[in-house]
């Protein structure tokens, strides 16, 4: 990403929670440890359903008293509703903000020249009041800003920043291997560890009991992880969600996100499979794109 440039993500939707019950009620639910997050710490974490499949993944930015969850909006109502399904008795008050804020990104190089800035994924400061997070999945996706929408222009103009189009951005997190939209068509089928919240910092193995957690360890400390969602490249014909991907007649995945960026739950261990072939998808060519999390 340019060093000078902006995008403003519209397709994120914004919720805070706050309440005196509010650390327990989380903790609870997310697949990482609430604990961490801090003024100075923000967090990648996922809700699964009881069996550990995904449901929705959402970055946890600290915000006052409560809490900023930072989700794609087109499942931000789903989310609400979840999440308030959950809340039975709790204190806690959980409030739709997506008209009040917005999400933008700024280059990870721009996010460090701020002041009191770390070069650490999740590391979170403040500019004029609002909080600027190093995306906590991975830095190289730059920082961002969460803002109320009267304040953005501004906050542009005295940074001396460039609006570009969101093609751009998520251009380059399909490229690393992370899906940010359309996620809802991960819903229910596939589990969230396969979702790489492993090595995106959205997992912590360490903490107590959470919706989803037997599942996932399960599959952790027996090494059954043989599934992965990777990013996928047309390189002629087209594709549809549930289309299967194979080579020599033989299966190694199928098509989960089949949109402009898209992605397959692939069978990465499978002898078959290898990063430089060409793969067979319904009538279409395609390659499985290694990211550069990928050992």
């Amino acid at each position: 990403m340019n060093k000078n440039n902006i995008y403003t993500l519209e397709d994120r939707g914004i919720l805070y929670l706050h309440g005196e019950d509010i650390l327990e009620f989380l903790q609870n639910l997310i697949t990482n440890d609430i604990y961490k997050v801090k003024e100075n710490y923000s967090c990648f974490a996922s809700l699964l359903t009881p069996q550990g499949k995904y449901l929705f993944d959402f970055i946890i930015i600290k915000h006052k008293n409560g809490y900023f969850l930072d989700c794609e909006k087109k499942q931000i109502d789903q989310l609400y509703k979840q999440l308030n399904i959950y809340k039975l008795r709790s204190n806690v008050e959980i409030l739709n903000l997506s008209n009040e804020f917005v999400v933008a990104v700024i280059s990870k190089e721009k996010f460090l020249s701020l002041q009191n800035t770390n070069n650490e994924p999740g590391f979170t400061t403040k500019y004029n009041e609002d909080p600027v997070v190093l995306d906590p999945r991975n830095k190289e996706l730059g920082g961002r800003l969460i803002i109320n929408l009267e304040k953005l222009n501004l906050s542009i103009k005295k940074l001396e920043l460039d609006s570009k189009e969101n093609n751009e951005y998520y251009s380059y997190s399909h490229k690393i291997g992370i899906a940010q939209l359309n996620t809802g068509e991960l819903q229910n089928k596939i589990f969230g560890i396969e979702c790489n919240f492993e090595e995106l910092n959205g997992i912590d193995f360490k903490k107590g009991c959470y919706v989803g957690q037997e599942n996932t360890a399960r599959i952790k400390l027996k090494d059954k992880l043989s599934k992965k969602l990777l990013p996928i490249e047309v390189l002629d014909g087209a594709i549809k969600t549930n289309d299967e991907i194979s080579i020599n007649e033989k299966k190694i995945g199928k098509v989960l996100i089949s949109e402009k960026y898209p992605f397959g739950l692939i069978k990465f261990k499978d002898e078959s499979f290898d990063f430089d072939k060409k793969f067979n998808c319904g009538s279409a060519s395609i390659k499985v794109l290694k990211p550069i999390w990928l050992k």
